[in-house]
């Protein structure tokens, strides 16, 4: 099958997808129509496609406990969407993503979406998903404490009405033009069931394991300890694969692999440290795939204190940092120089032009320029708040991470910076950044930071890359204005690249490394782990019919 005769072939409104196979490879500023998934999705008696052998369980090590998955409190997509599904697959981050929950998304005019339900979806109590569930999920993240999915319905874009058509038919009002919602908003926020959450009183202190359209359901949260997830068999896409996931929790990276190793688990969502990369591709008995992460290491930088708050000064840091000695020396050449910049360049949403290039001699030059000199010839400059002496703080339980920080201190301190790291547990950073009482630290930032092109707009709101209105930033909002007025993913795209290198010519967090992510598993456990954008191989793609799978563009093909 190949687009229907009636796809209409415009990116403006009249845009809609219907039941047709994916146009694979066409990037999203460039697209000319968008199409929709087939009937795999509707063969739900399929097969993996494969050749994986099918087991009843799997031992998979998580390294956090994010509760019993309330998505308004922390949780971990992966995790999260084993239990919930979208309106639309298989998330932001992918090229080409296609109605799920949906069989029909169509934007009428800039500002108005039509969307038309699948008509064979129950809740995992039994209950069928209508078009309530939809109108209230709206209504209900406009009314929840801020969080992940909020933005989506209340900022960019702002959804200002949602009308319930008839059992499956929905329509979505933005306040100002959302030519996104289809390929974003939709393709992030989960669908909510009203006859669970409609009668919460107050939804972040609710404990009750959650119930969902997903393909499986968390039967049991022991805290500290992990998770027991059953699959969902009359899931609409097809029956999952395994029928049971054990996912104990393992803090501890050398636990983790250890148990890898010793076969106490099957996989892990951790990725193996670079030393030990080639130790585990040399095993017998566990593969290893590469995968290319949505998400980087960044040196986030504290820009409400002088000297960071002058662009050119926080300019000045990013030239200084040799991104290319990082790779090398730090991860070991494995992954890539982030010599392109915020966001990650794998996003289908970047602009392909961003440059942040290593240029010591320039850095020192403008620091001079700056008033920052080195007038006692100690080796580091001062200006008018006295040395500029700095803390560069980092989890002591990540050693990468250290290394890393320490190497980035040696970097600052070659262009008159007096620099050093210093090491803190996990809580002890977490306060540090809840307080603003900081210079400079290193942590890692996931997909949803550095892939959503609508996050990165909120990022300037929530004072993570800025903090608007609070503080001022009039190019910023001039170029805000004019992604709001844009009416046409082509349009508000090429604002957004302008938006991206005004970013990258004045960061507040530079990336310094774009890694490869390395996963190990064991093949005769189960050898059907696929790669999606931005989720590693633990997600419910992996444990979906594979033709199910590459009918939502929900596979990246791994290098081995």
């Amino acid at each position: 099958m190949t687009r229907s005769a009636d796809t209409p072939a415009t990116t403006g409104p009249g845009r809609s997808w219907t039941c047709s196979l994916p146009l694979h490879g066409v990037h999203p500023v460039r697209r000319v129509a968008f199409a929709v998934l087939a009937a795999a999705l509707v063969a739900g008696g399929c097969s993996a496609g494969t050749g994986t052998a099918q087991p009843d369980q799997l031992r998979i090590a998580v390294a956090e406990d994010f509760g019993p998955l309330n998505i308004l409190n922390q949780s971990e997509d992966p995790l999260t969407f084993l239990v919930y599904d979208r309106l639309v697959a298989p998330s932001p981050y992918a090229q080409d993503p296609q109605p799920w929950l949906a069989t029909e998304v169509r934007n009428v005019d800039p500002k108005t979406w039509m969307i038309s339900l699948r008509e064979d979806v129950t809740w995992h109590d039994g209950e069928p998903l209508t078009a309530q569930d939809v109108a209230f999920t709206v209504s209900w993240f406009k009314e929840v404490p801020s969080g992940t999915y909020t933005h989506h319905i209340t900022t960019v874009p702002h959804i200002a009405q949602v009308e319930v058509l008839d059992t499956y038919q929905v329509r979505l009002t933005c306040a100002y033009a959302c030519p996104f919602l289809g390929t974003v908003t939709l393709a992030h926020v989960p669908i909510m069931p009203e006859h669970i959450w409609s009668g919460i009183e107050e939804p972040t202190r609710h404990t009750e394991l959650p119930v969902g359209t997903g393909p499986y359901r968390l039967v049991s949260h022991e805290p500290g300890q992990g998770y027991r997830f059953e699959a969902n068999p009359d899931y609409f896409a097809g029956e999952p694969l395994v029928e049971t996931l054990l996912m104990p929790i393992i803090p501890n990276p050398t636990t983790t692999f250890t148990a890898l190793r010793t076969g106490e688990i099957d996989a892990a969502t951790q990725f193996l440290p670079p030393e030990l990369v080639e130790q585990f591709r040399n095993a017998d008995d566990i593969e290893v795939i590469t995968t290319t992460p949505l998400q980087f290491p960044e040196l986030r930088i504290n820009y409400r204190r002088a000297p960071f708050d002058d662009p050119e000064f926080r300019r000045a840091l990013s030239m200084a940092i040799d991104r290319r000695e990082l790779n090398d020396t730090v991860w070991l050449g494995k992954g890539r120089v982030a010599d392109r910049g915020y966001p990650h360049p794998d996003s289908p949403w970047t602009n392909p032009e961003l440059r942040t290039t290593y240029q010591p001699q320039a850095a020192r030059q403008l620091l001079d320029r700056l008033g920052f000199t080195d007038a006692d010839g100690d080796g580091v400059r001062e200006g008018p708040g006295g040395p500029l002496s700095y803390t560069i703080y980092v989890d002591g339980s990540v050693p990468v991470r250290v290394r890393a920080t320490q190497l980035v201190a040696e970097q600052l301190r070659e262009i008159g910076i007096g620099a050093r790291a210093e090491t803190i547990d996990t809580g002890a950073l977490s306060n540090l950044l809840d307080s603003k009482e900081y210079d400079l630290y290193l942590d890692s930032i996931g997909a949803h930071g550095v892939a959503d092109p609508t996050q990165f707009i909120m990022s300037h709101f929530s004072g993570y890359l800025w903090d608007l209105p609070e503080v001022p930033y009039p190019a910023f909002q001039a170029l805000f204005g004019e992604w709001k007025a844009a009416e046409t993913i082509e349009a508000r795209a090429g604002v957004s690249w302008r938006m991206q290198e005004l970013f990258n010519s004045r960061p507040t967090a530079i990336p310094l490394h774009y890694p490869s992510g390395e996963l190990g598993y064991r093949p005769e456990a189960y050898d059907g782990w696929v790669e999606s954008p931005g989720y590693g191989l633990v997600h419910k793609w992996s444990l979906l019919p594979r033709e199910v799978a590459q009918g939502a563009g929900a596979i990246l093909e791994p290098g081995r």
